[in-house]
This record gives structure tokens, C-alpha cells and sequence, in this order.
């Protein structure tokens, strides 16, 4: 469901609820009709995220929506507030609100931060529910602020458009059944998408990535009886060059995502535990990759970006890949399996050293890769390693502007050791602190590149609603490549 945005200078008079910004502190707003006294005799004293509905004017509801202390509104938590506005109002057609308009943050920003908690608070993968009473039904919603302050407001809600939609595709793709998305729909999903948004793609089907030497893919893919497919997506911008790497072109940027459309774990069987129905969100990396990409070319990207998709499912069959085979890996490495359920970083091997041929100016590869990052970190936020902390520090930096948090964890190369094989080049697990050793891995792929990897085991699921988080699958990633991409720079040593 996609909502429509509206700005207006005054409230519709068609409109069902109006949202009204409240602080905790300052002057309440005229269009309030309750005292602070009363409002807190109710419960709301106006912290970030409290809603409360107070009365009815001109036929329409009112809502109070908390923002916290005036002077300290951020673009984050102006996010959250309209998170909470829109799951208090998700059942009303069309709705209004002051939210856009309040101070301490730039007008654009603040009508893209709206439209992004709104939509990403109420979106609902529902496409396989023949029934769902508790559906949003929230369809227009309108701004309102100040006559001069419309483009301001109209070009950031455009693009918090662009991003929540793009999110949102993200997460249905993540919430599909398995047999609802293979590898070769995905790519199909794929080049509709590249159609649609101005990107060049390029689809590699199994007789391709045999010839091209792609061993990690092929033998993740060798249990499965749905062919995997490769997928590369080309983005350049008006006047970019061809040779992105030359001195004076377009920066160029490359992301990698991990497309496992269903991990069982192989040979390594999963356990029979209610949360590996999860791992048909196995491919989070890829549709973040996908999503985030498609929205380039309206959002004005000045940077070139490439993308690799990298698909296939990780089952058990006859004919599966055995703890103990070698794989030959695109980039010339061999690779004994130690676990077949370390897949990921074998499909991401070939994917980087894919894009390390390319020379561009930096990778970064995004991947529901280990139980231990998440064990780690939680369902809160991301693992981030690589091998440029200036990289990393971009990485970092979009995390923060997006509330899709990252918290760096050291590439200690003492730890390369567990990696030794005694009859291949390396293996592919080993060691105790699986998310490290898992990144040292991707490592020997990148070459001399800068290069991070995000982790995004834990914050993939969400599993209740908070902030702009639905419960489910949450798109992780999306907006922080969006932004990295919009904002991207050439990494120094």
C-alpha cells in the first residue's frame, strides 16, 4: 500500500484526523483545546512517540502527537513521532499534520523524516491475507505548514517518498514464502525494476557463472533444484564517465548483497526452531541492494553505483555441497567447506571479487551473514568491518542520519589463522568470534579496494512495533545505502 502525500498551507476540511505537534515544554498550540494540565491528567506530557486522541473539530479527530523537549527535535526523533502518528491513525482514510513544520529542523528534512516514519510505521506485507481487519487503511495524508514553505516541504516529502517506498519493497520481498521467490523470479523482479527506474541490468544464469569461474555460488547452489541466478545493476548519472575509475570521474561505488532466497543450512541442517522460517529472509542483503538502487535516479544521485545481486537457495539433496569438497572461487582461491551453512560468505566471495575487478572506488557488501553479530549486537543494529576506517566512517556517518545504527567491530587479522586449511587455500569458517573470522573471510576477495561489510543478522526482524520498525521484516539497510550512495566520496587511506 503506497500513501499519497499532500502539502498544504491549511488543514483539508475533508480530512478525518489532525495530528498536532506538542512538546513538553513552550506554548501549547492554538489548535489544542486542552490545557498542558489536562493533557497530562490523561497520560501525555509530550515525550517522542506519545499519541493521544483529545477531541473532535469540524467533524474531524484530533490527535496530539509528543516531540519531546523543543530544542531538542531531531530529524530521528521528528521520525519516531511520526511513526507513532501514523499507527494512531492507521484506520482513517485521510489524515493531516503539523509535524513538517516544526522548528530546530530544516523544512525538506523534516517533511522527508515524516513521510518516511508515517509510511514505514503503517506498511503491512499482507499480499497472501485473504482477510486482515487490522490492515492500515491510511491512504492520503497532508502536510500541512506555511505558504513559504511549500517547495521545501514538497520536495522532501517527494523524497521521503522514494525511500519509504523503496524500503517497504524491501521488506515484501524478505517476507515472500520461499516458493513465492527463487532466484529466477527475483531477477525477473529485478530487471522490471532496472526498467522502471532508469538502471541498466544484467542477468547471469548458471552457464554463465560456470564459465566465469564462480565456484562459491555454484556450489552453494549444487543442493537446490532452482538454478541460481547473478544479477548486475548499473547505475550512472548524467554525464558519468565509462572509465569510472580515471582520475576526475565520477566516484564509484559498489554494493553486494547476499541473495540466499531460502537457507536451510545444506548438509549442516538448521534445527527444527520456529525462527528458521526466518531464513527465507535470507536475501535482506540483496533486496536492500536491489531497493535502494532503484531509487537513484530519482533522488538526483550524482555517484555511479553498480550492483550484485547474488541468488540461490542453500538446501540439502543428493547433490549438495559436503563438508570437506573445495570450491574454486572466482578470484582463483580454493575453499574447503567446513560448514555448509556458512553460505553466505561463499556467494559473497564470488560478488567481491567481481566487483574488485571493476577498480572502483569502494565496496560495500550487505549480508544477513552470522549468529554471532547478532548474538553480538542484538536486533538493535549492525555489524560494520572492512578494511578503510575513512570508508567505514561514511558507513557510519549515513547510519546515523537514517536511525539504521551500526556499531564497528575490529578486523583483527590475528585471527586469519583459524581460517587455514591444510589440503585448500582457506576454509570457510573457524575460530571463535564467528562475525570477525566471517569478515576476514570476505576480506581475501576485495583486494587492495576499501571495502566494509555490514552484518545485518540481528536487525533484519523486528519483533514487535517500535519507532518507524514494523514488527517483521524490516528492510534493514535500504536508506543507510540510499544515503551512502547520495553522499558518497572517494575513500583515502
Amino acid at each position: 500500500m503506497s500513501i499519497n502525500f499532500e502539502v498544504a498551507s491549511k488543514t483539508p476540511a475533508d480530512v478525518s484526523a489532525i495530528g498536532i505537534a506538542v512538546s513538553t515544554d513552550g506554548a501549547m498550540p492554538k489548535e489544542v483545546s486542552l490545557s498542558r494540565k489536562a493533557l497530562e491528567a490523561v497520560g501525555f506530557s509530550g515525550k517522542v512517540g506519545q499519541t493521544s486522541v483529545i477531541a473532535a473539530d469540524r467533524g474531524a479527530v484530533t490527535v496530539v502527537i509528543g516531540i519531546g523537549e523543543s530544542s531538542k527535535v531531531t530529524a530521528d526523533s521528528l521520525r519516531k513521532s511520526a511513526a507513532a502518528f501514523g499507527r494512531a491513525t492507521s484506520m482513517f482514510g485521510s489524515v493531516a499534520t503539523t509535524l513538517a513544520g516544526v522548528a530546530k529542523v530544516d523544512r525538506k528534512l523534516a517533511a522527508q523524516v515524516v513521510v518516511e516514519g508515517i509510511s514505514l510505521a503503517v506498511h503491512r506485507y499482507t499480499d497472501l491475507k485473504t482477510v486482515d481487519k487490522k490492515a492500515p487503511k491510511l491512504a492520503s495524508v497532508t502536510l500541512v505548514g506555511t505558504t513559504a514553505n511549500a517547495a521545501q516541504l514538497k520536495a522532501g516529502a517527494k523524497s521521503g517518498q522514494v525511500i519509504a517506498n523503496a524500503t517497504n519493497m524491501a521488506r515484501d520481498f524478505a517476507s515472500m514464502p520461499p516458493a513465492h521467490l527463487t532466484a529466477t523470479m527475483f531477477a525477473n523482479h529485478a530487471l522490471r525494476i532496472a526498467g522502471e527506474t532508469g538502471l541498466k541490468v544484467e542477468v547471469f544464469n548458471k552457464d554463465q557463472l560456470l564459465a566465469m569461474g564462480c565456484g562459491g555460488i555454484i556450489g552453494v547452489n549444487r543442493g537446490s533444484v532452482e538454478p541460481p541466478r547473478m544479477v548486475r545493476l548499473t547505475y550512472k548519472p548524467a554525464g558519468g564517465s565509462k572509465k569510472s575509475s580515471q582520475k576526475g570521474s565520477k566516484p564509484h561505488l559498489i554494493m553486494v548483497g547476499k541473495g540466499v532466497m531460502y537457507d536451510s543450512g545444506g548438509i549442516s541442517l538448521k534445527p527444527s526452531d520456529p525462527s528458521h522460517a526466518m531464513m527465507k529472509g535470507d536475501m535482506s542483503g540483496a533486496a536492500a541492494v536491489l531497493s535502494s538502487m532503484s531509487t537513484l535516479k530519482a533522488l538526483g544521485c550524482t555517484n555511479q553505483v553498480t550492483g550484485y545481486l547474488m541468488c540461490t537457495d542453500n538446501l540439502p539433496s543428493g547433490s549438495a555441497m559436503a563438508m570437506g569438497d573445495v570450491l574454486h572461487m572466482h578470484n582463483g582461491k580454493t575453499v574447503e567447506i567446513f560448514n555448509t551453512d556458512a553460505e553466505g560468505r561463499l556467494i559473497l566471495a564470488d560478488g567481491l571479487s567481481l566487483a574488485a575487478n571493476q577498480k572502483p572506488h569502494a565496496i560495500v557488501d550487505i549480508a544477513t551473514l552470522t549468529g554471532a553479530c547478532a548474538r553480538a549486537l542484538g536486533e538493535g543494529m549492525a555489524g560494520v568491518l572492512g578494511n578503510n576506517q575513512k570508508w567505514i566512517d561514511q558507513l557510519t556517518a549515513s547510519a546515523a542520519r537514517t536511525d539504521e545504527k551500526l556499531w564497528q567491530l575490529p578486523l583483527e587479522r590475528e585471527y586469519r589463522v583459524g581460517l587455514d586449511s591444510v589440503v585448500a587455500d582457506m576454509k570457510n569458517v573457524g575460530g571463535e568470534a564467528g562475525a570477525i573470522t566471517a569478515a576476514l573471510f570476505l576480506d581475501e576477495f576485495v583486494g587492495s579496494v576499501p571495502w566494509a561489510h555490514l552484518d545485518i543478522a540481528g536487525p533484519m526482524w523486528s519483533h514487535s512495533d517500535s519507532g518507524w520498525l514494523q514488527k517483521g521484516m524490516t528492510g534493514y539497510g535500504t536508506r543507510l545505502l540510499i544515503d551512502a550512495a547520495l553522499n558518497f566520496k572517494r575513500p583515502t587511506r
